[in-house]
């Protein structure tokens, strides 16, 4: 599997595809896929570390908190992140690791604000490659 999402056309919204051959795989490149959606993810450091503990009763509900949690990061402690290794344990339990920089207008031009990950339409599957995951955002 070499691409770890694409954009899609949602109405009024916007959306993804995020694949992994893992589910954490998945759970990283959907934070990638959002955080570039929002600015050029290639321009946001990784001078800081923060590590993150979710634990939810699904899949679906894991993914969704996880990225709110990010866009929280970024509009309360003005944080952007680059990377994240993500690992999910049994019981929908994530445990990410992510790497960023604060906020800086001079660096970062945000191109959308995102105002949540939603479950409008949320799909994850399991596929004999990996996982892919469908996730709408509200703008």
């Amino acid at each position: 599997m070499e691409k770890c999402f694409e954009v899609i056309d949602h109405t009024a919204d916007i959306g993804i595809m995020a694949y992994g051959k893992t589910l954490a795989d998945m759970m990283s490149a959907a934070a990638e896929g959002m955080t570039g959606l929002m600015t050029d993810i290639s321009r946001v450091g990784n001078r800081l570390h923060k590590r993150t503990e979710l634990q939810e009763a699904d899949g679906e509900t894991l993914l969704v908190t996880w990225l709110n949690e990010l866009l929280y990061q970024y509009e309360v402690e003005r944080l952007l992140f680059s990377s994240f290794d993500v690992k999910v344990q049994e019981g929908n339990r994530l445990t990410a690791d992510c790497r960023g920089e604060k906020f800086d207008p001079a660096r970062h031009r945000i191109i959308r604000e995102i105002k949540a990950a939603t479950y409008h339409n949320l799909k994850i599957m399991k596929e004999k490659d990996g996982y892919t995951a469908r996730i709408i955002f509200d703008i």
